[in-house]
């Protein structure tokens, strides 16, 4: 059997009895974290040219754009969703990809849904195979796709959301076949455009492109039914010499990835790669109990390929300022704390902000290597460790080394701590009354037993 017809049957014969027992309570957390930063995007910069370019189809469908209390056209909702959810960098991390599956795969199912009920146990069913599909052709490509300059939030996460889409409509094998060579054709999203607006479009293309490709072959239209193994498919075309579609085939399901490795929900709204030098700085912040003017010196040390894709030393934007590891320590430094706040374009331009940049040291280390032998296969977030350093014009000083980001497997985040983002997206989003957020945060905790998800959805509107 060909890889993508071997991906397809999987779709369509793995069901939730063959999930592992923690799944349901791992989905519903990054389910509710999706929501969290979904509503939180409708509220971001994007938001604003983003609905002026999708005005022309809001008389055209009745899919809720969430946050907004508007309805569009399926596909312009995909997009619209999609891209909000990842507006932020708020939204959950699969490193073994690595991208950012969850956003893509619930504003592709939304939009599919178009008025149909569904029940909350149908769509964690759909979300974890969403989840195992796209992570496992992630684990295939290897992260040289990434590399290459990719983003797979964009070029791999469309398929999580495609499988996602398959297991819920379920067509017959040879029309999801036709669906990932549709699909295959339409995965985008380039790494140099990281900071602006069209990162996060990756996102809203990919969900968009997912539900085009599905909604192309059950009208049957015809693609390559190999095209992830074929010569000049898409293993060959995307891949490195590293790639192999069979790791992709035999990993299915062995485990599944919703419990091993799992996803990373985030603490804080930025990039990945930032997250544990904050993490340790306002651990040192709150052991030290400094102020900036109390710096003498921050020093930040990072594993091999940790500042890949931190490419602002000195941001101008907000957008920009998610990227940069001096920025981000320097705020950290300011505020003590790192917030939704943290990364307006006012934020990042304070002359405070400034004045602290020469006093930040922030480079790769070989030491922070360690001894993880799938150190080559991890994102530059969850690689190797970090280790900060903080010395204070008092003469006094102290470091950290930290090893998982807050919200990684083995620091998960609590239903409290998700609560709480989830209420202070909403407050961002400024358009949801808190009891109707509660409401469908306190459905999403019970979500397998919901018997018509457009309840919750109706509640964030």
């Amino acid at each position: 059997m060909s890889a993508t017809a071997a991906i397809a049957t999987f779709i369509a014969n793995t069901s939730t009895g063959d999930f592992p027992k923690d799944s349901d309570e791992k989905a519903k957390k990054a389910i509710a974290d999706t929501f969290a930063a979904i509503l939180a995007g409708a509220s971001s910069e994007v938001a604003e040219p983003l609905l002026r370019y999708a005005a022309p189809s809001y008389e055209r469908g009745t899919v809720p754009i969430l946050g907004t209390g508007i309805t569009a056209a399926p596909e312009t909702a995909a997009l619209v969703n999609g891209t909000f959810g990842h507006a932020l960098d708020y939204d959950d991390v699969l490193s073994m990809m690595p991208a950012h599956p969850s956003t893509v795969i619930l504003a592709a199912v939304l939009a599919s849904l178009d008025g149909h009920r569904v029940s909350g146990r149908t769509l964690i069913e759909a979300y974890v195979l969403g989840v195992e599909v796209g992570g496992k052709i992630g684990l295939g490509m290897t992260t040289g796709h990434y590399h290459r300059g990719f983003h797979a939030t964009g070029t791999l996460a469309v398929f999580s959301a495609l499988a996602a889409l398959v297991k819920l409509h379920q067509p017959d094998v040879a029309t999801a076949r036709q669906a990932f060579g549709i699909a295959a054709s339409m995965a985008s999203g380039l790494r140099c455009n990281f900071g602006t607006m069209t990162k996060p479009l990756h996102s809203g293309l990919a969900a968009r492109n997912a539900l085009a490709a599905l909604r192309l072959a059950t009208c049957g239209f015809t693609a390559a039914p190999d095209v992830l193994e074929a010569p000049a498919g898409f293993f060959s075309a995307y891949g490195v010499a590293e790639s192999d579609v069979e790791v992709t085939v035999n990993g299915l399901g062995r485990p599944f990835i919703i419990v091993d490795p799992g996803l990373a929900l985030k603490k804080f709204p930025c990039c990945y790669a930032t997250h544990r030098p904050i993490d340790g700085l306002l651990a040192l912040r709150a052991r030290l109990g400094f102020n900036a003017a109390a710096v003498d010196r921050v020093i930040c040390r990072m594993p091999p390929g940790g500042m890949q894709v931190l490419t602002y030393p000195r941001p101008k934007t907000g957008l920009e300022g998610k990227f940069s590891l001096p920025y981000s320590l320097a705020a950290g430094v300011l505020d003590g704390k790192c917030a939704l706040s943290t990364f307006t374009d006012a934020a990042v331009r304070r002359k405070e902000i400034e004045s602290l940049y020469e006093r930040i040291d922030a480079a790769d280390d070989s030491e922070c290597r360690g001894d993880d032998p799938q150190f080559e296969q991890r994102s530059s977030g969850s690689r190797g460790f970090v280790e900060v350093e903080v010395r204070l014009r008092d003469g006094r000083s102290d470091r950290i080394r930290v090893d998982r980001a807050p919200g990684s497997p083995g620091r998960e985040l609590s239903w409290d701590d998700l609560r709480a983002k989830f209420m202070d997206c909403v407050l961002q989003s400024r358009r949801i009354p808190e009891n109707a957020a509660n409401e469908a945060f306190e459905m999403i905790q019970r979500l397998e037993h919901i018997e018509d998800i457009g309840v919750m959805t109706d509640l964030l509107r």
